[in-house]
């Protein structure tokens, strides 16, 4: 197990959100509050520090009290940058990164993550999902990963590569497997806003 104070979490909030019709997904509100607010709570006693990626509204975020690291080009190229930009401004041995928009996400997801990390000799963890028919979808923007790992992420910035199955790919890395697939519900549209804040009441 990683001590808490040894991880820093990043929250994921530097999209452009094309299918939320452009909107800052992480202000958007769910059960009456914004989304980024879900996303400290639920990580907040997991971690012992938090950043926030964002690269718009940073006045707005700033609020929250916590680091805002903007990716490194003005681009929106995806979460890639974002880990990035917090492994840049890390000053941890661990980081671990969580979209703003899965306002459910497990408690225990650190705790997990860095157990089997340790335990395997890993470089990056990233969590996946069982749905009810028993199929595992990874879910990569979960991720738990040595500070050591930058070098290799910048490089393959880089090159112009942007698919994070392929970074993964150039690690010691693997995947834990966690079977609520609820807790992994995301929003990308605003039915899936309403639909998961009438299913998760």
């Amino acid at each position: 197990m990683i001590p808490t104070h040894q991880i820093t979490g990043l929250i994921l909030a530097g999209g452009r959100a094309q299918r939320m019709g452009g909107i800052d997904k992480g202000l958007i509100a769910f059960r009456n509050k914004p989304l980024i607010e879900f996303a400290i709570a639920r990580l907040i006693d997991q971690v012992g520090c938090i950043q926030i990626n964002a690269n718009r509204n940073l006045e707005q975020y700033s609020a929250y009290g916590y680091p805002i690291v903007m990716d490194e080009t003005p681009d929106f190229s995806g979460p890639l940058a974002g880990f990035a930009a917090g492994l840049r401004e890390c000053k941890t041995e661990y980081l671990v990164t969580v979209p703003c928009d899965t306002p459910l996400f497990p408690v225990d997801l650190v705790n997990r993550m860095g157990g089997q990390l340790i335990d395997g000799n890993h470089e990056l963890i990233y969590a996946s999902s069982k749905d009810a028919m028993g199929k595992i979808w990874a879910q990569p923007v979960f991720c738990l990963m040595q500070k050591g790992v930058a070098k290799s992420l910048e490089n393959f910035l880089k090159s112009g590569e942007r698919k994070i199955d392929h970074w993964f790919g150039k690690l010691r890395s693997t995947t834990i497997v966690f079977e609520d697939e609820k807790a992994f519900s995301n929003v990308n549209t605003p039915d899936e806003l309403s639909s998961l804040e009438k299913n998760s009441e």
